[in-house]
């Protein structure tokens, strides 16, 4: 991931692409261990984010009640 904020939705799509790369198995082991590192990363924020959207949702749904 780089230094710039992603979004969810862009580090969803980076993740699928790092996904698809290490699938392929077209690149070496340096390459492949940087990109599983990458996709570990992305997995983490894009979890986090979720959770975050559900904790705020499960807030919003008991104060409705």
């Amino acid at each position: 991931m780089g230094k710039k904020k992603l979004t969810f939705e862009e580090a969803l799509i980076r993740l699928e692409e790092v996904l698809e790369l290490i699938e392929k198995g077209e690149i070496d082991l340096e390459e492949s261990v940087k990109l599983y590192k990458e996709g570990l990363e992305l997995s983490f924020f894009c979890s986090e984010k979720l959770n975050k959207v559900e904790e705020e949702i499960t807030l919003l749904k008991e104060s409705v009640v």
